[in-house]
């Protein structure tokens, strides 16, 4: 080999060489940076046994949208003030969006119009169609009532009185619900009865004053998981409460309430798929984000379900998701 070829095959190497090196330390082809998309949640309660299948979904959407997710609970039960305090410190300190479950939704939507533009808010349990939110994501509420009121006419005796439980109707999509409730169950000769949580045992007097001092029935319908929830253990822990209390209906599908309705404590319950929920509120609000998530309302499909629906696995993926 001559002394050229040699020069050349040397040159050759270097030229690689160089190349190597300008990869290596991405100064030829650049890899884009993937972006970080803060997005902060707020929910309405002071911790997320209520948010289980909603959080599994958000966190799936959070992978795969590239979110770093700062998900927020109350210091005490449904704080409208509290949260709306959150809810600015978060816009303060450069959250890029902000999914919200409002505990009052007409109070939420007051403070946002007062927020600085620029930081998408996506509502949850809200059917507002206000310019100040990217996205509303809900069941039709007062649908949900008249549905489920419907199964309450079909399997119940319009002679028992109906009493209405409730953390209050103040709270979002709450006045919704009561609303096809009471229409439906006063269209059919039901008597009703509205009874909004003062106290800690404001459930468990209703359900005594049947027992004493008359003997009596009532037909117990919690319009939120809480109460539910409540009811369900109150009931279940007196063989005298059982004999008095009709029947229990409720919205809300946690794992305590529905080991519940396998018991038979509860006869049948109304919800929607929290799973696909948590993941459209993270999805919508990086499309918000990123400009190309128009102002719109998604619903949510509601289901009836019965003791017979999890024996059967009707419903399995809709209550138990990833599982």
């Amino acid at each position: 080999m001559s002394s050229k070829e040699k020069a050349a095959w040397c040159c050759y190497a270097l030229i690689l060489v160089f190349l190597f090196l300008l990869s290596s330390t991405n100064l030829i082809l650049k890899e884009k940076e993937q972006e970080i998309y803060p997005v902060s949640v707020i929910i309405d309660d002071i911790n997320d046994e209520y948010y289980a299948n909603f959080r599994t979904g958000m966190a799936m959407a959070a992978e795969n949208y590239h979110v770093d997710v700062n998900f927020i609970t109350l210091y005490a039960d449904n704080d409208q003030e509290q949260q709306l305090e959150l809810l600015r410190r978060e816009v303060r300190d450069g959250a890029r969006a902000v999914v919200l479950a409002p505990v009052n939704e007409s109070s939420a939507v007051m403070a946002l119009e007062e927020l600085p533009s620029g930081c998408p808010i996506v509502l949850l349990g809200s059917s507002t169609g206000n310019s100040s939110v990217a996205c509303s994501i809900s069941p039709d509420m007062q649908a949900l009532g008249k549905q489920l009121a419907g199964q309450i006419v079909l399997k119940e005796n319009p002679q028992v009185p109906v009493c209405l439980l409730t953390e209050g109707l103040a709270y979002s999509g709450n006045r919704e619900l009561y609303d096809g409730l009471s229409m439906v169950l006063e269209e059919h000769g039901f008597s009703i009865r509205l009874v909004q949580k003062a106290d800690e045992d404001t459930y468990r007097r209703v359900i005594e004053e049947t027992v004493y001092p008359e003997s009596s029935r009532i037909l117990l319908v919690a319009m939120d998981p809480e109460a539910l929830h409540d009811a369900a253990d109150i009931i279940s822990g007196s063989s005298v409460y059982r004999e008095h209390v009709e029947a229990l209906y409720g919205v809300g599908s946690t794992v305590a309430i529905l080991n519940r309705l396998d018991e038979g404590v509860i006869d049948g319950l109304i919800t929607y798929n929290q799973f696909d929920e948590g993941y459209l509120g993270i999805e919508r609000a990086v499309e918000a984000i990123q400009g190309t998530a128009p102002g719109r309302r998604e619903e949510m499909e509601a289901y009836y379900i019965e003791a017979e629906d999890l024996q059967e696995g009707t419903y399995e993926k809709l209550l138990y998701p990833m599982q």
